[in-house]
């Protein structure tokens, strides 16, 4: 199945040349050169697809702008252009085309230019261009750079972020010693994700803008040790001007080491530019409230909220407040789905959001007035954002089949119309398999739904081998993502049927469903697992004794615990990332509220004996199968010692194995060349013990 991938007129590595000026050459769209001799999907393929994200529609609704990131394999580095096109639909330009990648970016709220990020000048500072491109011009020059920014309504000032150094470092409390290497601890949270704690916290500041440069900048977190926006994932969504300027709201977790290792009780903030003071308008709510955006007409305020302090994935509100009176009321009391993306329509009666149901991610709709919610699409798809305009909508969309694109939605009936092609020629040269929805039966009597994916130019006559697909999270529904690692159309291009099932514990069947899992690892999520593989094997073109299981974080431990209680069902397994020894993990990891939560706090409270007997660590007697462990040396949340001793632990015990350690990626794998490897031994291993030879 290995073919290779040919350009037209072109190598890929050569479409992002480095050069000193400004400008490489006019690539346009890198994907159109792309010609393939065969139409499976190959890994050098996959990482050919641009990734579209980042909509911002004009100020006048004519005109929508969005982000493309392209990858170059050979210089193992991405690059990020801006094209732009009609709302109504047309061609979709490149009005970048330069080497040093541009982000972030906006319009100027009078629609005359675009602002972005860039690093061309060095630091990655905000620049600013005409609408088709030209007249590029850096707008800001902030010592050590900026990380976002939002322009004022009214154009007078520039909301932007930076790292500002609070802590010292174990060299600058002991200058003397220039060349020590130690870090100096006495509190938790001193690394976070994939990064070490820099002894700087990301500030938001407040500069005036004159139209082409800023000045006169203002920090108002000055001396506080907190992150607006929140580590290790927020960005620009979480800082949000008022209509008339004289407000910004963001989002703030406000406590510092042990504190916030343990609680996920972050707060929306107010802070007003006139008195320079700041309130929480959130007191009293003890979960995440993330994201708040003022309504068009600044009477109102919305945001997303979680309940239950210490639940990261607790169900994710949608909250409104009367900015006059001080009310707050949760519109989704009725509604037992999680709310993603708030926006507002024009006429301050309604918002949008996307919402996951059943494993597929819909737009729906909120009225204000009347407090009803209803489902704008609908499909076999998932909506990853919705930005109303006027009395229109557009969203961005992909699904199993395929990567994300622009389409415009009609509001009242939900058709959809597909604006941008960015991906089209090279999609239109691969076969892809089906991808099919079945509900099959828990051993407690409830339905699942499990995708069941099939090769491309599927045989029923044939057998296939089938892998198990175990999700992590672990509350993350298998919905229609659209994956450039875990990509199922990938796995099946191998002659692969996948089954991947929604277990307990995932959300979009409603909180109970989701709930589950918690304190229960390693019971009936575990016999879900089973309950699909068990169905699905029993098809005619589904070789029962050629099975495989796969996953990464939840689904990495997943498998190793699988890997000692599956009776022989399986043949081969891969854990990515995952949970090995428990009684380790609760001590090496960083957010403590995590495995408080989910494993009900530490191994030494005996009340909690049930989940760390099921550690997969105590099962690895059992233990009988060939395994391949993969980690990255740079997760903290899940520590790669985890995954070296699960694979240690085969390797004593005589099970054949093989262990893939990356020194500088995180919890997933995102250079290209890194990427394309960990495709390539993916496969050989899975082909080698689940393939029989011809």
């Amino acid at each position: 199945m290995k073919k290779l991938l040919i350009l037209s007129g072109i190598v890929l590595s050569s479409l992002l040349i480095s050069c000193t000026n400004e400008r490489s050459i006019e690539i346009g769209n890198p994907v159109d050169q792309i010609e393939l001799t065969s139409d499976i999907m190959t890994p050098e393929v996959l990482w050919s697809f641009g990734r579209v994200s980042g909509v911002e529609i004009s100020p006048d609704n004519s005109q929508f702008l969005f982000g493309v990131s392209f990858y170059n394999i050979e210089e193992n580095r991405g690059n990020r252009e801006i094209f732009i096109m009609p709302t109504n639909g047309g061609e979709a330009v490149n009005i970048t085309n330069t080497v040093s990648g541009e982000y972030s970016a906006k319009w100027r709220p009078d629609g005359k230019k675009i602002g972005f990020l860039s690093t061309e000048s060095g630091d990655l500072q905000l620049w600013e261009m005409n609408p088709d491109g030209s007249g590029r011009m850096q707008i800001s020059d902030i010592e050590g750079g900026i990380n976002g920014f939002k322009y004022s309504p009214d154009q007078t000032k520039v909301v932007y972020i930076k790292d500002v150094k609070l802590d010292k470092t174990a060299n600058e409390l002991h200058p003397d010693l220039p060349k020590a290497e130690v870090r100096i601890e006495t509190d938790l949270m001193y690394r976070h994700w994939d990064e070490w704690h820099d002894y700087a916290y990301s500030h938001i500041f407040i500069a005036d803008y004159d139209g082409s440069s800023l000045s006169n900048s203002i920090d108002i977190m000055e001396g506080e040790r907190f992150d607006s926006p929140m580590n290790p994932f927020g960005g620009m969504e979480q800082i949000n001007w008022s209509p008339d300027s004289k407000e910004i709201a963001y989002t703030c977790k406000k406590m510092a080491g042990k504190a916030y290792t343990l609680s996920t009780n972050s707060a929306i903030y107010i802070y007003n530019l006139e008195s320079n003071k700041t309130k929480n308008i959130t007191e009293g709510l003890m979960g995440y409230d993330v994201s708040a955006v003022f309504s068009p007409n600044g009477k109102m305020i919305a945001w997303e909220s979680m309940e239950r302090d210490g639940y990261e994935s607790d169900q994710n509100r949608l909250f409104i407040m009367d900015i006059k009176t001080g009310e707050r009321k949760d519109y989704t009391a009725n509604f037992d789905q999680d709310v993603h993306g708030l926006s507002w329509t024009e006429d301050n009666k309604s918002i949008y959001f996307t919402s996951d149901y059943h494993a597929r991610f819909q737009i729906y709709n909120l009225n204000i007035e009347t407090g009803e919610i209803k489902q704008t699409t609908d499909g076999i798809h998932n909506y990853r954002s919705a930005h109303p305009y006027g009395d229109k909508l557009i969203g961005t969309k992909q699904s199993m089949t395929k990567p994300t694109e622009v389409f415009a939605i009609n509001p009242e009936t939900g058709e959809e119309t597909q604006l941008s092609f960015i991906n089209k020629k090279l999609h239109d040269q691969l076969t892809y398999g089906k991808v099919e929805k079945r509900w099959i039966k828990t051993t407690d009597n409830k339905d699942m739904l499990v995708w069941v994916i099939y090769p491309p130019n599927f045989d029923p006559n044939k057998k296939y081998p089938a892998l198990l697909y175990c999700q992590g999270g672990p509350h993350g529904s298998v919905s229609q993502f659209y994956s450039f690692r875990w990509n199922f159309q990938m796995m099946a291009a191998n002659d692969y049927i996948i089954v991947a099932p929604n277990r307990r514990g995932l959300p979009s069947f409603g909180k109970e469903w989701n709930d589950q899992i918690s304190g229960d690892y390693g019971g009936q999520n575990m016999k879900d697992y089973f309950s699909a593989i068990d169905a699905v094997s029993k098809e005619p073109f589904v070789d029962e004794n050629n099975l495989g299981a796969i996953g990464a974080s939840y689904g990495g431990y997943s498998v190793f615990w699988i890997a000692g209680h599956h009776e022989g069902r399986f043949d081969a397994f891969i854990s990515h990332c995952g949970i090995f020894n428990f009684d380790a993990m609760y001590l090496s990891t960083e957010e403590m509220f995590f495995v408080n939560w989910d494993m009900g706090g530490p191994y030494w409270d005996k009340s909690n004996k049930n989940t760390y007997d099921n550690s997969p660590h105590r099962f690895v007697d059992k233990w009988d199968t060939p395994i391949m462990v993969i980690h990255g040396e740079k997760d903290f949340r899940i520590p790669y010692t985890q995954g070296m001793s699960a694979f240690n632990a085969a390797q004593l015990r005589g099970i054949p194995s093989k262990y893939l350690h990356f020194p500088y990626e995180n919890h997933w794998v995102l250079s290209p060349q890194n990427g394309i490897l960990w495709q390539r031994e993916f496969y050989s291993w899975l082909d080698q013990w689940l393939k029989d030879e011809e």
